[in-house]
């Protein structure tokens, strides 16, 4: 290859790199537009991963884990893309999960009881800018906490699921061990314990346990989150602290004189 079709690749990749980072970091209109459909496609991935267990029987499952281990792979190579730091993007916790979730979408056969781990991906998406940037920056100030703690707890309670599933309802296939599973977590996370339902010995016993105190945990961190008083987001333009009192007119951390538009501007 001579050097000027390199250059013409490297103005390419640079195009690209460049396309891709106006896509899923841009405020446009266009942007928004992908943005959204980014967001609508994970929603319905981690709809199939909640399904996982309801389906794996199914004779075209393996297509469908595929299908989506290439989506994924796609966007997790598009995202790269349009870092321009590739390395401390990739050491970010929630590429690495994202990382992990791949691998058990390739290898199915060979860590099926990882497979509930997969609806951590709910959470790689709640810690990811792309759900929040959907939402203008007075939104984001009043709804992301509770929606972050919303997430949170939702996440777990698929995750707690899928792992009691795994080790405890297995022998119940299909939809009836996954909804015993499901009504159990709801059960132990809440503390109400009606007592039908309870996992065999010591290690269903500690399991029980650490459900619990998760749980209440989050709930606690979910209460917390809708009782805060509200803030504006308007980062202050001296010391960059984003959230203020709706009437403040001086930074509390270093004094600076805000100017915050009232909710109508």
């Amino acid at each position: 290859m001579d050097t000027s079709a390199k250059s013409s690749l490297a103005i390419s990749f640079a195009r690209l790199r460049r396309q891709l980072h106006y896509l899923y970091h841009g405020r446009s209109r266009s942007a928004r537009i992908f943005q959204t459909c980014v967001v609508t496609i994970d929603l319905l991935i981690i709809a199939f991963f909640i399904a996982t267990p309801m389906i794996r029987d199914a004779s075209a499952f393996l297509w469908y884990d595929y299908a989506i281990a290439a989506v994924l792979a796609l966007d997790l190579a598009c995202r790269g893309l349009a870092e321009t730091r590739l390395r401390p993007w990739l050491r970010q916790p929630t590429v690495i999960v994202d990382i992990f979730i791949l691998i058990t979408l390739l290898f199915p056969a060979y860590l099926a009881n990882l497979g509930f781990l997969r609806i951590l991906r709910l959470w790689s998406l709640s810690r990811s800018g792309l759900l929040w940037r959907l939402l203008t920056p007075r939104q984001l100030a009043r709804w992301q906490l509770p929606l972050q703690a919303v997430l949170n707890l939702v996440t777990f309670l698929f995750v707690a699921t899928g792992f009691i599933y795994t080790f405890f309802f297995r022998h119940s296939h299909g939809f009836t061990g996954y909804i015993d599973a499901l009504y159990f977590t709801v059960a132990t996370v809440t503390t109400t314990g009606f007592g039908d339902l309870t996992l065999p010995g010591p290690w269903g016993k500690l399991t029980s346990i650490v459900t619990m105190i998760c749980g209440i945990s989050l709930f606690v961190r979910l209460a917390q989150a809708i009782v805060r008083p509200y803030k504006v987001f308007h980062p202050c333009p001296r010391c960059a602290l984003q959230r203020h009192d709706p009437d403040a007119v001086h930074c509390k951390a270093c004094g600076e004189i805000l100017a915050i538009p009232d909710d109508d501007e």
